[in-house]
């Protein structure tokens, strides 16, 4: 029955409807916000300890536990709140299947993880690497991380998370594959990318390119009929600051859904296509930074305008990746240095 009715919603939801929905809630400006943002009263507080928070969950009849990864200016917290919490049937969804924790990815305050290790909010959101807020960890009904988004998605995809996790798709496929049923692949090929003159052309032999010349590499999976890539294209990627950063490294672009031949930085042969789905991508666009070594470095698959973009390609060409693991480490620095 649930995979009639989940058939059912994707025959409702065209491929012309998603893009309408994208347009509604990709367009905003991603400066700090000027004041701290007001959380839904719904959101639960913490006991401390995690695991007492899920018992606390389940015995309220929930499924399992959300802890909510996020920051008091953030502007794609603010998005996520508004445009997917602040849809009726997702916050009714959401609440009656879940307790939401919320947790401050800066604070030094106390917690206790599932599994009984004890962090601080920064190193539990250090430990799950969650660099982009809002970040979502999902808890099954035992405790255990299950699935994770990191960063801000428009509501339809948010919706599509939460009934795969409720609904225990991710026991059987990966989300790329549940929300493909919906995007299908074939429709992106019948429209072209968005041309621009930084992107290396083809033959992308991505190990050769990057040996060549040892800078790092970034690869820009996309797809036509894209409302968000060409988003990308019409705002951050026309920005002096951004291509200035650009010029330091090499950058690809890709169809996420052809048969284009690609030797990817570790020297397989594939093609962009099997690469995507390899990679798990699902969303478009998704930009994946590697080293010169051809060793991922971070990526970045949720919505994403100047300020997070060009804080991620400054954390590359400054090298801050050598020294911080995790973008959020890096950022840290640059928070008490400034």
């Amino acid at each position: 029955m649930k995979i009639i009715l989940f058939a059912i919603t994707l025959c409702i939801l065209s491929d012309s409807t998603f893009a309408e929905i994208d347009i509604d809630h990709l367009d905003f400006d991603d400066a700090p916000l000027a004041d701290n943002l007001k959380y839904p009263e719904w959101f639960k507080k913490s006991s401390g300890d995690l695991g007492e928070d899920l018992n606390h969950a389940l015995d309220s009849g929930k499924n399992g536990l959300i802890v909510y990864f996020g920051q008091a200016r953030c502007s794609y917290c603010e998005q996520f709140i508004k445009n997917s919490l602040g849809n009726k049937d997702i916050e009714h969804y959401t609440q009656k299947n879940y307790d939401l924790i919320n947790i401050n990815i800066w604070s030094n305050m106390d917690i206790v993880d599932t599994d009984g290790k004890e962090y601080t909010e920064r190193d539990l959101s250090l430990h799950y690497d969650t660099n982009f807020t809002p970040s979502l960890i999902f808890y099954d009904r035992k405790g255990k991380p299950v699935f994770r988004l990191r960063g801000y998605y428009p509501p339809y995809k948010f919706r599509a998370a939460l009934k795969y996790v409720t609904e225990g798709f991710y026991l059987k496929e990966r989300f790329r594959d549940y929300l493909a049923r919906a995007e299908i692949g074939l429709f992106f090929l019948e429209k072209g990318l968005n041309e621009r003159e930084f992107f290396i052309n083809p033959p992308y032999d991505l190990k050769a390119l990057i040996n060549k010349n040892k800078q790092p590499l970034m690869v820009s999976f996309e797809q036509g009929n894209c409302h968000a890539c060409d988003l990308l294209h019409s705002s951050p990627l026309n920005q002096p600051d951004i291509l200035a950063q650009l010029e330091k490294m090499n950058s690809v672009q890709l169809n996420m859904w052809s048969d284009t031949p690609v030797i990817t930085p570790d020297g397989y042969s594939t093609t962009a296509k099997d690469w995507a789905k390899q990679l798990g991508l699902f969303h478009a666009p998704t930009l994946i930074f590697f080293d010169s070594s051809g060793k991922e470095i971070i990526r970045i698959d949720s919505v994403v305008k100047f300020y997070r973009l060009l804080g991620v390609l400054t954390y590359i060409n400054q090298g801050g990746y050598l020294t911080d693991k995790n973008f959020q480490s890096w950022q840290l620095k640059q928070r008490k240095t400034n």
